[in-house]
């Protein structure tokens, strides 16, 4: 068994990790145990009661969080130039079509979310083999492909997630940073669960939420108790 280093033991003796916590105690507990020199993220993980392989149990939505994730989300918006003016009224960092797509194409994926219109997904689409895997190509079940740009950028400037659970039935997702308040912490929580909440499938069986952890950069998970929350 590896030793454990004095800053870990120091934050094992704070709680008991095999003890599960009201959403209120996590949130506080949470903000204690972080450590980092930096603002930590406060994830969420939720292990869901459902089969990724099948098609019609895939878990997959956008969340908007009332006090938004803590980080300058970068955004590249991909359009037409009758709409490039509306993209950087909205606060979009980089506005463009043609000159982007080819620097993506060269390997450049410096952003966070990527807005582009109807009109020009046939172009964006050649792009899947590149911004797929890294979570980036645009899809209009997660808002990022509309003819409302302006909007699409301002809801993801202030806190619009997109998320979908993986391969083990697992979605994690940053609901925002060790800084919040505890109170922010558990607002911006409750949201992603009841959104994950209205979004379970018909043809899920048995018990949705599995389980739900807390946790921020380098920290311990928590458990959640899921009665702790009560509208899920």
């Amino acid at each position: 068994m590896g030793k454990v280093s004095k800053k870990r033991k120091a934050i094992l003796e704070k709680y008991d990790f095999q003890k599960v916590f009201a959403l209120s105690d996590a949130a506080e507990v949470i903000k204690d145990i972080t450590t980092t020199k930096f603002d930590s993220s406060v994830d969420i993980d939720i292990r869901l009661g459902v089969d990724p392989r099948k098609a019609d149990q895939m878990v997959r939505g956008v969340a908007t969080l009332p006090h938004g994730t803590g980080k300058d989300v970068k955004v590249l918006v991909l359009c037409t130039p009758e709409k490039e003016q509306e993209a950087k009224d909205a606060g979009a960092d980089h506005v463009g079509l043609d000159e982007y797509i080819k620097k993506i194409e060269g390997g450049w994926t410096d952003i966070d979310v990527i807005i582009t219109m109807p009109p020009v997904m046939a172009k964006v689409g050649k792009l899947g083999r590149i911004l797929g895997p890294r979570g980036l190509m645009p899809n209009p079940k997660s808002g990022t492909v509309t003819m409302d740009i302006g909007k699409a950028v301002q809801e993801v400037k202030m806190g619009k997630i997109d998320f979908k659970v993986d391969k083990f039935g697992i979605i994690h997702t940053s609901i925002g940073k060790a800084s919040f308040s505890k109170e922010k912490i558990i607002d911006n929580a409750i949201e992603m669960l009841n959104t994950v909440s209205k979004l379970k499938p018909a043809s899920s069986k048995g018990t949705y939420f599995k389980s739900i952890h807390l946790s921020s950069t380098m920290s311990p998970g928590i458990a959640i108790d899921q009665h702790s929350v009560s509208d899920i």
